[in-house]
C-alpha cells in the first residue's frame, strides 16, 4: 500500500543514490509510513548467526545473490542481541546509518516493553509454541534491551546532537505486534515461571494482515484498525517502565518472562531470579535519559492516555514510598513496592491485549518525567549500595521469594562475573570503587591462572542424586504425613534405606511431582493430612533441593559458559568496562596510582583474551573464534559471539577516538609507545570507494581507518592536526580536535578526505 502510495517518487530516483537523498525525501514526506519505512531503512547484506550454529532456533536464510539473475540482495536477519551488538560496532564505520539503527530497535519493540527474537530487513519474528517440537518455547527475550539501545542513543547524542530531537512530539514510531499476552499480577505471582499466553488467533490475524500488507501486518493497531503511532518520549518510556514496574528494592530488576535478561546459561533463574545487571545498565540509561529529556525543548508532550495512567501510578508508589530508601528495607515494605509498580503495569498491558490503544492522547509534563527519573535513580542507587559485597564485587542475580505472609525476602547467589562487568559499566562508582572492583576481582575465584583471565562463576564440586536427595531426620520427625506413610510403607513420596537415611522419590524432577504426588494421597485416608501440610513439605523439599538458586547450564555444566568455563565474549565485556572506567578516571583528574593500577587491570585482561596468546596456551588458532574455554580444555565451539564488537570498540578506545558535538578529537591516552613503527612500512587499505590503496608510514608513527579514512599518528613536540583533501587542499588544526564541518565529511563517507595525520606530543 505505501508502494503504491508513493510510487511516482520512487520511479523518479536513480538506479544508486545515496543515503543522504532518501533522508531527505523522507524527512520532506507526509506520508507517515512511507517516513518510517525510508528512515529505518539500511543498505545492509548478511549478518551473524548465534554462535551455535546447532542451536535449534538458528534458522537463518542468507540470501546475498539472486537465484534469478545473480544481482546482489541487501537482506539481513540474526537473533535479536546479535543483530544489534553488530550494529553498535557498524556504527563507528558507518556512522549516518545510527538514525536507521535507533528506528529498527524501536519498531520492533512491543507495548508492553520487550523485544522479539528475531529482526530481519522485512521486520521481525517471535517465537511459536509448536506442540510437536519438544525445543519449542515462547517468552521475551528482554537480554541487552536497555544496554545496546543505550549505546545508540548515546552514539547518536555525540555524533549528531539534538538530531532526535525532532522526534520526541511527532508520532512517528510503532509498536510490534507480538501474539504473546503476559498474565495479570495475580497469576504471575501464583507461579512466575509460567507468566505467558501465545495468542493462537491473534497470530493468525497478524499473518494474515502481512500476507495483505506486507511487514507491516505485524504492527500494532488501534480500536479502529489503523497502525498505532507514538512519539519517541512514549517509547523510551515504555521501555524504562517495563523494566521499573519489576523493580524488587535492594534486590533487582525481577526475571518473569519466561527467558533470562543476559545469560541463557542461566535460564533456570526465570521465576525466582532477579537481575542486579539489569539494574546496572537502567541506572546508566535513566542518567542518560535525565540529560536528554533536560536538555529537549518541551514542556508537555502528548503520549498515549492507556500509558499516562500506568506512569501516574508507577511514579506515585516510588514517590509516597521514597522515604524507605534511606535505610535497609523490611520484607513487608519491599512487597508493597513491588505491588504498586507491578499492578498499574497489569492494569496497562491488560487493557490493551483486551481492547488495543484508544487512540486518545493525553499530555505529561518535562517536569513529571524528570521527577520520575530523579526518584527512580535514587532506588536504583539505594539497591547498587546494598548489593555491594565483602570483597568489594557486586551481586549480579539475586533470588526473591514469596513468603506465606505475601512479604517478599531477597537471598543471595554467588559472584558472577557479568555482575561486575555491568557494575563497572553503570556509571554509579566513583574510580576509587571502580578500582576496588576490579582489585575484588583479580582476587576472588573467577580468576583463572592458567589462561590469566575471567571464568564465568566460581568452580564448585557438585552432589551427586543420592548425596543430595537426603532428607534431614527432624524434617522427617516434624511432618506426621511422612511418618505415616513410612509406617504404612507407602513409598509414593517418602523411602528410608538401609543405612536410616531418608529420600524422596527418586521419580520426582521437581516440586510439581511431589504436588501431584500429594493429590493422589488426598483422595484417600490421608486426606486431613495433606491439606495441613501441603506447604511444609514443598518447603521441605526445596529445602533438600534448593531448586530456586539452580540457574541452569551454569550451575551443572562444565563446558558451553558452565562451570569454570571462560566465556570469552564476557572478557571482552570486561575490557570494554574496565576502559571505559579507565578513561572517565584520565578526564576527571583522578589520582595517578588509581589510574595506574586501573590501566595495568586492563593491559593484563587484554592480555589473556586469546588473540593476544599462543595456539599451544589458547587451544586453538588464537585468532579464530571461539565462545569458550571450559576449565579442562583448550578454547571450544566454534562460531562468531559478540566478542568481535567488543573488541573493535575497545580499539577504537586505545587510539583515543573520542566524538563530542559532533566533533572527532583523538585522546589516545591508553595507547602505549611499543605501538608506534619501528622501521617504516606501507599501510595498505581499502578507501571508501572500495579501492586498493597503500601509503607509506615512517618510523615512530602508526596507521589505521576511520570510516576508511587512513590516520596516521606521528610522535612529536607538537599537537596538531593536518587533513589533507582529495582534491589537494588541506588545512591544519591546532590541537587533537576536528572542527564539525571536517568531522561531517568524514561521518558521511564522502570521499572527500584523502589522509588525516596527527602529529602527538612525546
Amino acid at each position: 500500500k505505501v508502494y503504491n502510495d508513493c510510487i511516482d517518487l520512487l520511479k523518479e530516483l536513480p538506479d544508486t543514490f545515496n543515503h543522504d537523498l532518501i533522508t531527505k525525501i523522507a524527512y520532506s514526506s507526509n506520508h507517515a509510513d512511507f517516513k518510517r519505512l525510508v528512515i529505518e531503512y539500511l543498505p545492509l547484506k548478511f549478518s551473524r548467526r548465534h554462535g551455535d550454529p546447532s542451536r535449534p532456533w538458528n534458522k537463518f536464510s542468507i540470501n546475498t545473490r539472486s537465484e534469478v539473475d545473480g544481482s546482489k540482495i541487501l537482506d539481513y536477519e540474526g537473533n535479536w542481541r546479535d543483530i544489534f551488538q553488530n550494529w553498535e560496532a557498524l556504527a563507528h564505520s558507518y556512522p549516518e546509518f545510527i538514525g536507521g539503527m535507533i528506528h529498527k530497535f524501536l519498531n520492533a519493540t512491543t507495548f508492553d516493553g520487550y523485544n522479539p527474537y528475531r529482526v530481519t530487513k522485512g521486520g521481525f519474528d517471535w517465537e511459536v509454541i509448536e506442540e510437536d517440537d519438544p525445543w519449542s518455547y515462547i517468552g521475551y527475550w528482554g537480554d541487552h534491551q536497555i544496554i545496546y539501545l543505550l549505546k545508540f542513543l548515546e552514539f547518536i547524542k555525540d555524533y549528531y546532537p539534538g538530531k532526535l530531537d525532532s522526534f520526541l512530539n511527532e508520532d512517528l514510531f510503532v509498536y510490534a505486534n507480538v501474539p504473546y499476552k503476559i498474565k495479570e499480577y495475580a497469576d504471575i505471582l501464583k507461579n512466575p515461571k509460567d507468566t505467558i499466553d501465545f495468542d493462537y488467533r491473534l497470530q493468525e490475524v497478524i499473518e494474515e494482515r502481512r500476507e495483505e500488507v506486507g511487514a507491516d501486518g505485524a504492527l500494532l493497531r488501534d480500536t479502529s484498525g489503523h497502525i498505532y503511532r507514538v512519539n519517541l518520549v512514549e517509547k523510551l518510556l515504555a521501555t524504562v517502565l517495563a523494566k521499573v514496574s519489576n523493580l524488587i528494592p535492594e534486590a533487582g530488576i525481577w526475571l518473569n518472562t519466561q527467558r533470562p535478561e543476559w545469560n541463557d546459561a542461566n535460564n533456570a533463574l526465570v521465576g525466582n531470579g532477579v537481575s542486579m545487571v539489569t539494574l546496572y545498565y537502567l541506572r546508566r540509561f535513566l542518567n542518560y535519559f535525565n540529560d536528554f529529556i533536560k536538555n529537549a525543548d518541551f514542556e508537555t508532550t502528548a503520549v498515549s492516555q492507556e500509558l499516562e495512567v500506568f506512569f501516574a501510578g508507577v511514579s506515585k508508589t516510588l514517590k509516597d514510598h521514597h522515604g524507605l530508601i534511606d535505610g535497609a528495607m523490611n520484607d513487608t515494605q519491599r512487597r508493597a513496592i513491588l505491588d504498586g509498580v507491578s499492578q498499574p503495569a497489569s492494569n496497562y498491558r491488560t487493557g490493551i491485549y483486551n481492547n488495543n490503544f484508544s487512540g486518545d492522547k493525553k499530555e505529561i509534563s518535562k517536569s513529571s518525567v524528570l521527577e520520575f527519573i530523579e526518584t527512580t535513580l535514587k532506588y536504583l542507587d539505594h539497591s547498587i549500595d546494598a548489593n555491594k559485597r565483602a570483597d568489594g564485587m557486586y551481586h549480579a542475580y539475586n533470588l526473591m521469594t514469596i513468603e506465606d505472609n505475601g512479604d517478599v525476602s531477597v537471598s543471595y547467589l554467588s559472584e558472577m562475573l557479568e555482575g561486575q562487568v555491568a557494575v563497572l559499566s553503570s556509571g554509579y562508582l566513583n574510580s576509587k570503587q571502580a578500582l576496588e572492583v576490579m582489585d575484588g576481582l583479580k582476587s576472588s575465584a573467577l580468576f583463572r591462572e592458567d589462561q590469566y583471565s575471567y571464568i564465568l562463576y566460581p568452580n564448585k564440586d557438585l552432589p551427586g542424586f543420592e548425596e543430595k536427595n537426603i532428607i534431614p531426620q527432624e524434617l522427617v520427625a516434624k511432618s506426621q504425613l511422612l511418618q505415616q506413610l513410612l509406617k504404612n510403607g507407602n513409598q509414593q513420596i517418602v523411602v528410608q534405606d538401609n543405612t536410616g537415611d531418608y529420600h524422596f522419590n527418586a521419580n520426582f524432577n521437581n516440586v510439581n511431582s511431589l504436588k501431584k504426588a500429594l493429590k493422589n494421597l488426598s483422595n484417600g485416608d490421608y486426606k486431613d493430612l495433606v491439606q495441613t501440610e501441603q506447604r511444609q513439605l514443598e518447603k521441605t523439599f526445596e529445602a533438600v533441593f534448593n531448586h530456586k538458586a539452580f540457574t541452569g547450564r551454569s550451575g551443572t555444566f562444565f563446558g558451553y559458559e558452565g562451570l569454570g568455563s571462560i566465556y570469552w565474549h564476557m572478557v571482552s565485556k570486561l575490557l570494554l568496562a574496565v576502559q571505559e572506567c579507565c578513561l572517565k578516571a584520565v578526564n576527571e583528574g583522578a589520582n595517578d596510582k588509581i589510574i595506574g593500577k586501573m590501566f595495568d587491570h586492563y593491559f593484563e585482561i587484554q592480555a589473556g583474551i586469546g588473540a593476544h596468546k599462543s595456539p599451544e596456551l589458547y587451544g586453538a588458532v588464537p585468532t579464530d573464534p571461539y565462545s569458550h574455554t571450559p576449565g579442562t580444555k583448550g578454547a571450544q565451539q566454534p562460531g562468531m559471539t559478540g566478542q568481535v564488537k567488543e573488541d573493535i570498540l575497545s580499539r577504537f578506545g586505545e587510539l583515543g577516538l573520542v566524538v563530542t558535538n559532533g566533533m572527532l578529537s583523538f585522546k589516545p591516552s591508553m595507547l602505549r609507545k611499543l605501538e608506534f613503527l619501528k622501521t617504516n612500512q606501507d599501510f595498505n587499505y581499502v578507501d571508501v570507494n572500495q579501492k586498493k590503496q597503500s601509503i607509506k608510514v615512517n618510523t615512530g608513527s602508526l596507521a589505521f581507518t576511520y570510516c576508511q579514512v587512513p590516520v596516521i599518528y606521528t610522535q612529536s613536540i607538537a599537537e596538531n592536526i593536518l587533513v589533507m583533501f582529495t582534491d589537494g587542499d588541506q588545512i591544519t588544526f591546532d590541537g587533537l580536535s576536528l572542527d564539525r564541518k571536517t568531522s561531517e565529511m568524514l561521518f558521511q563517507r564522502a570521499h572527500k578526505i584523502k589522509v588525516i595525520k596527527v602529529n602527538l606530543n612525546k
